[in-house]
């Protein structure tokens, strides 16, 4: 095991992590850690360092994911194999006038169309991005050939119209543990992403059924909705969300509602106002709150607050559930838990229809969260995040004499709210035109909204430099 021995610079402008990654990446490049070789454990580097340990995971994590280490489950990370690396970096050198990086090369976030400056990508504040750098894909690769590799003609046949009960009794302990969700497996249904689900949901509660939002909500939910010919009521929200008193007046028997991260706002919804709508629920016999959890992991302040469905007592929550925001956007496995009420119509009505997820892809993320790589996936997005929610907060802090800063608690973006009232229509132009994109309140306003003043910034998908640059050129866009 090489001890790797060297000095931190803490008066320079590079992150303590930076200049770990930096290190054992050239230490690669110039042959003085060869393939195969052993590195130092995370925690005796952080100890011989003097450094936080999570500051090593954030360098090794970096390293991993360009391919330069590789990690070994009870082993530890070893150098990689790159004589094809070191051979292509030797022709691109040699080729004459080729001054592109890889930097330059990057292709601009998934979902945002960018608006680019003088040959540069657009910085993109995307709300819905994720950092995969932190993907464990030593660990998924190694799941999906072990599963292939042992399988039998079962995992080829067809399967459960709710999906494999592996995989559901995975789910039910998991959602038990980390959001105190009581539900059995025959509870769950599984499906590739919400819009299954939502669709499968039409066919149990029915058509025309009259289902309240709030405004502003999750818009592709208020569309899906909308395609069902459902009767939607938009009802006010204050600051601990969903208003019971509104919900009352609006006639409706379902309500849709993100209680423990409402999207766009990110307000919690506190335990007294959950009552009120379990209250209002329990109210008549046919009424149902649909809970949509989609990003309850990443909470930065606080102890995670149980789901919704974990203070139901007569079976009046549907919980919905994914995992592509917590893994990855490609990963298109969501869930819902039915109260018992709707599980007979369910059996009744739909069970006919097959499962939208492949058994293949049931296996693997069984296995990843049964096995704690799930978990520990987690523990370490969770500090990647927290670290950029901490910069971006630290970032804008100059701008709070003209701004309010909100929705800081949970989740991976912020709100901004002018002072002056600059309308949000004037705060996205003159960010597109120093290259950055922003997205504007207004855009998940089920109802118009000419006085919104307010725009979101996403940050999962951001790297450090980019949210500092991208705050730098913000503020003088905004500032002029």
């Amino acid at each position: 095991m090489n001890e790797m021995t060297f000095q931190l610079h803490t008066g320079g402008g590079s992150c303590l992590y930076e200049q770990i990654y930096e290190h054992v990446k050239k230490e690669i490049r110039e042959g003085k850690l060869l393939a195969g070789e052993k590195l130092p454990s995370t925690r005796f580097l952080a100890e011989y360092l003097q450094v936080a340990r999570s500051t090593v995971d954030y360098a090794y994590g970096q390293l991993l994911s360009e391919g330069y280490i590789e990690s070994r489950p009870c082993k530890g990370y070893f150098v990689c194999p790159i004589e094809e690396l070191l051979l292509l970096e030797e022709s691109v050198s040699g080729q004459e006038g080729s001054g592109d990086t890889a930097e330059e090369g990057r292709a601009v976030s998934a979902g945002g169309t960018g608006f680019l400056t003088a040959g540069e990508d657009a910085i993109d504040f995307s709300p819905f991005d994720i950092d995969m750098s932190g993907f464990p894909f030593g660990v998924w690769k190694k799941i999906t050939k072990n599963i292939l590799t042992y399988a039998n003609s079962d995992l080829f046949a067809r399967g459960e119209s709710q999906g494999d009960e592996e995989l559901r009794r995975t789910i039910v302990r998991y959602l038990h543990s980390s959001r105190g969700v009581n539900c059995r497996p025959e509870q769950v249904i599984v499906g590739a992403g919400n819009d299954y689900l939502l669709l499968l949901l039409e066919k149990i509660l029915g058509r025309h059924v009259r289902i309240a939002m709030e405004n502003p909500t999750y818009k592709r939910s208020y569309r899906m909705f909308q395609s069902f010919a459902y009767r939607i009521a938009t009802v006010d929200m204050d600051e601990a969300g969903m208003r019971a008193d509104k919900l009352k007046e609006a006639k409706v028997s379902a309500a849709y509602v993100m209680p423990s991260h409402q999207f766009p706002t990110g307000t919690v919804m506190p335990i007294g106002r959950r009552m009120e709508l379990l209250k209002w629920a329990d109210g008549e016999p046919d009424r149902y709150l649909i809970e949509d959890d989609y990003d309850s992991e990443f909470r930065f302040r606080g102890k995670p607050i149980p789901a919704l469905q974990a203070s139901d007592r007569h079976g009046r929550v549907i919980y919905i559930g994914t995992f592509s925001k917590a893994i990855a956007p490609a990963i298109r496995i969501s869930f819902m838990v039915l109260p018992d009420k709707l599980l007979e119509k369910y059996r009744r009505d739909c069970s006919f229809y097959s499962c939208t997820v492949s058994r293949i892809d049931q296996s693997i993320l069984n296995e990843f969260i049964r096995d704690g790589y799930f978990e520990r996936h987690l523990n370490k997005m969770r500090k990647i995040y927290q670290a950029k929610h901490e910069l971006l907060l630290e970032c804008l802090q100059p701008m709070r004499k003209d701004f309010l800063i909100s929705g800081e608690n949970a989740g991976l973006h912020l709100l901004l709210t002018s002072g002056r009232g600059v309308p949000e229509e004037e705060l996205v132009r003159k960010a597109a035109q120093k290259g950055l994109r922003v997205y504007g309140m207004s855009e998940n306003m089920v109802e118009d909204a000419p006085d919104s003043a307010t725009v979101l910034l996403g940050f999962g998908g951001l790297s450090e430099q980019e949210i500092r640059k991208g705050t730098e050129l913000l503020r003088a866009a905004w500032e002029q």
